[in-house]
């Protein structure tokens, strides 16, 4: 099988600076959503060669998204073609394990002196803990968040950012009426029904619960027809989850409820107008959880030899330090997962406050749950399907639609 590598001019000049190739050692690694972590790995690409010039990084087309992630190692593992290294979603790392693809890094972490002086803190090792051991290094965490342009809130005399979904909508009814027929749009599409999940977490509720559905009782309602009121009453249109960002970042909608991660990417592309970022708004009351999202370096790697592998942990431990931490924050929006970052956006945070927004939510990190079992990813698939059916207005009888919902996923789970 061939693959297709990443090859833009800035890897392919730091991919220069090696030893010679009889000395190189040459490592893959795989990771997601190109439009967010290229920049990252240009920036953490030539401070990781400064320090190990005799390992070679290739990277593979990116992954779409975290599903494709998934999917496209679990095929590769069959043939014993993965990657050395992936980057997988914080709620697809169970899977890696169960399949017994993603290697534990206990007999890593053992050689090493102090893991927790190098900033790996307890509470980030349990985001990749599985059955007792280390499979996964968180590389970059987020948060949902709202975007706004602030010219346009100030057109439609809106002086304050909403607090709750309520205020949302009534806001979408001024901005209407100064002008903008569309004026929001809400990441119900992004990965892993993550919105889904951050609407039942807002209410202390998780989606699963002892394995089995948990959203067929109040909470589970109340997201839907949550979710109902913001696409009906702000006329949201169905975007493509590539082009979700792209109207906002033209200035023709106000309000833009995504992941903290486009902080970076959304000022790059914006328009001529004043963008702030805010809390998540809550369902009448503050959230009381939202989901983690985000992904952790998994060693996933088919090779028996072990210079590759102990390369292949070198990169692993190096874009998860504090530096890796650092270049995730400055060039996306996730937050630093490791505390030895801290210290380095101490300044930055002053100068960048909306890449801090999501940085004042973290103590409501709550799990993003996977769907268990070998239908993880269909339950997926069929949440989607029937969220996307509130969208475009077919479903209109929430209670109707939450009993389908919950027959179908409870016939997928285990």
């Amino acid at each position: 099988m061939k693959f297709k590598f990443v090859r833009t001019a800035i890897f392919a000049g730091s991919l220069a600076v090696f030893a010679s190739a009889a000395q190189a050692v040459t490592i893959e690694v795989g990771y997601p959503y190109s439009a967010l972590f290229d920049v990252t790995f240009q920036r953490i690409l030539p401070l990781f060669n400064e320090q190990h010039p005799d390992i070679e990084v290739k990277f593979r087309a990116t992954y779409d998204n975290y599903e494709d992630a998934t999917n496209t190692v679990l095929r590769e593992a069959v043939a014993g073609q993965q990657p050395d290294v992936s980057f997988q979603g914080l709620n697809r790392q169970a899977l890696m394990v169960e399949k017994g693809i993603a290697k534990s890094f206990e007999p890593f972490i053992a050689k090493e002196a102090d893991m927790s002086k190098d900033g790996y803190h307890e509470a980030m090792l349990a985001l990749g803990t599985f059955n007792d051991e280390v499979h996964g290094l968180p590389f970059a965490v987020s948060l949902p968040v709202g975007y706004y342009n602030m010219d346009a809130l100030a057109k439609a005399g809106i002086t304050t950012l909403p607090k709750t979904w309520d205020e949302v909508v009534d806001n979408c009814g001024k901005l209407r009426e100064a002008g903008y027929k569309n004026p929001l749009f809400w990441g119900w599409n992004i990965t892993g029904n993550w919105f889904f999940q951050a609407l039942m977490w807002s209410q202390g509720a998780p989606i699963l619960k002892d394995g089995k559905v948990n959203f067929d009782g109040p909470e589970g309602l109340a997201t839907l027809e949550t979710m109902k009121k913001l696409f009906r009453g702000c006329n949201m249109l169905n975007l493509p989850i590539g082009d979700a960002g792209k109207p906002f970042a033209a200035g023709e909608i106000a309000m833009h409820f995504w992941s903290t991660s486009a902080v970076g990417a959304i000022e790059r592309a914006k328009g001529d107008f004043e963008l702030q970022t805010g809390e998540f708004p809550g369902m009448g009351e503050p959230p009381k959880g939202l989901p983690a999202g985000g992904n952790s370096a998994m060693l996933v790697s088919a090779s028996e030899d072990s210079e590759v592998i102990d390369a292949a942990w070198k990169f692993i431990k190096f874009c998860t330090s504090g530096v890796g931490a650092a270049a995730v924050a400055e060039t996306t929006g996730y937050m630093p997962p490791n505390k030895a970052a801290n210290d380095l956006l101490a300044d930055f945070y002053k100068e960048n406050p909306n890449k801090q927004t999501a940085v004042r939510q973290a103590g409501l990190l709550s799990d993003w749950i996977a769907y268990p079992g070998d239908n993880g990813l269909a339950v997926t698939q069929v949440i989607y399907d029937m969220l996307e059916t509130i969208v475009t207005g077919d479903a209109d009888d929430m209670a109707a639609l939450q009993e389908e919902m919950v027959e179908e996923v409870t016939d997928l789970l285990p």
